[in-house]
C-alpha cells in the first residue's frame, strides 16, 4: 500500500485534525475499529486540554494523537504501524484520482487509468511470453524461461482477478 493512511496529509490525520479543531472525537472514530475506540477517546481527552495552551506542548500532543489514531487504524487493517510519514509523499496516480472519485461520484477517470495500465501490462507480459516461445526449442534453459513467463502471465492474470473481487479495503 502506498503511504497514504499513515501520512500527515492522509485521510486519517485529516480526520484527527478535524476532530481536534471541532473538539469532537466522533469525527475521527470512523477511521478506527470499534476495539480501538476507547483508546482513541482517552487520547483525545488528554490532548484536547493541551490544545488551548498552544505552542510546543500543543504541537507535541497533536502529533502524539495523530500517531495514536494512525497506529490503531493500521492495526484495524491488519497492517503494521511504522510511524507517521511526512506530508507530500508520492502516492502514485490512482490514489488522488480515487479520492476525487469519492468526492464527485465519478469513477470514470479511475477506471480509465486502471484499464490503460492493465492493458499495457498484459500486452508487455504476453509479448514476452511470445518472444520466449519462439526460442523455447533451442535449449532447456530457453524452454524453462518460456514456461516461467507463461506461468507468470497466468498467475498475474489470476492475481489481478482476485484483486478485482477482493473485499473492500482488504490488505495483503
Amino acid at each position: 500500500m502506498p503511504p497514504h493512511c499513515d501520512s500527515l496529509d492522509g485521510p486519517v490525520v485529516r480526520a484527527a485534525r478535524a476532530a481536534l479543531a471541532a473538539g469532537d472525537a466522533d469525527l475521527v472514530l470512523s477511521y478506527v475499529p470499534a476495539a480501538g475506540e476507547d483508546e482513541v477517546r482517552a487520547a483525545f481527552g488528554r490532548v484536547l486540554p493541551l490544545q488551548a495552551s498552544g505552542g510546543e506542548a500543543a504541537a507535541v500532543a497533536q502529533l502524539w494523537f495523530f500517531e495514536t489514531v494512525v497506529r490503531i487504524h493500521r492495526a484495524g487493517e491488519g497492517a503494521s504501524y511504522t510511524g507517521l510519514k511526512p506530508a507530500g509523499l508520492d502516492v502514485g496516480p490512482v490514489i488522488p484520482l480515487a479520492e476525487k472519485a469519492v468526492e464527485s461520484g465519478d469513477g470514470e477517470p479511475v477506471r480509465r487509468l486502471l484499464a490503460d495500465e492493465l492493458r499495457a501490462e498484459l500486452a508487455d507480459r504476453l509479448r514476452r511470453v511470445g518472444q520466449l516461445a519462439a526460442a523455447k526449442d533451442a535449449s532447456l534453459p530457453a524452454a524453462r524461461a518460456h514456461v516461467q513467463a507463461m506461468l507468470g502471465f497466468q498467475v498475474y492474470a489470476h492475481h489481478v482477478l482476485q484483486a478485482i473481487h477482493a473485499a473492500p479495503h482488504e490488505h495483503g
